[in-house]
């Protein structure tokens, strides 16, 4: 007989209900306290919840946009990869969301990878904008 699982969050079904309500405050419970976010265009990676939620709050913002849609899943047991297409400025870009989680269902890793070169360029653009903004909002 299998235990039941007591208070463990579906994280994928979690991170689209965020994305789709644009409840971005509602990371605060889906992340792990020490979860890190590694960008295509960021060298280093991204550690703590503060940082991870400020940018995928960005993330959200600048790839969130109507064109903005999911096309393939992967789901592992503690792991996901989710393909998305978008268009910024009228640059097509595809990129994928690597997302692992701990047993609770707490996202202890996002990645997220963008291709081509063009939309890498675009995101990295609008990412600096969003995040600029933000830091400008914080200080």
């Amino acid at each position: 007989m299998n235990a039941p699982r007591m208070n463990t969050l579906d994280p994928v079904a979690e991170w689209h209900r965020i994305l789709e309500d644009r409840d971005i405050a509602a990371l605060a419970s889906l992340l792990h306290d020490d979860a890190v976010f590694l960008s295509p265009v960021v060298h280093t990676p991204q550690r703590g919840k503060r940082l991870v939620m400020g940018y995928l709050g960005a993330a959200a913002e600048v790839l969130g946009n109507p064109s903005f849609r999911y096309v393939r899943e992967i789901m592992g047991a503690r792991d996901a990869m989710l393909e998305f297409e978008t268009e910024i400025d009228g640059v097509q870009v595809n990129g994928i969301d690597l997302i692992r989680w701990d047993d609770a269902g707490r996202i202890i890793e996002f990645k997220v990878m963008v291709r081509p070169l063009k939309a890498i360029q675009a995101v990295h653009a609008k990412m600096g904008e969003r995040l600029q903004a933000q830091g400008d909002r914080e200080g």
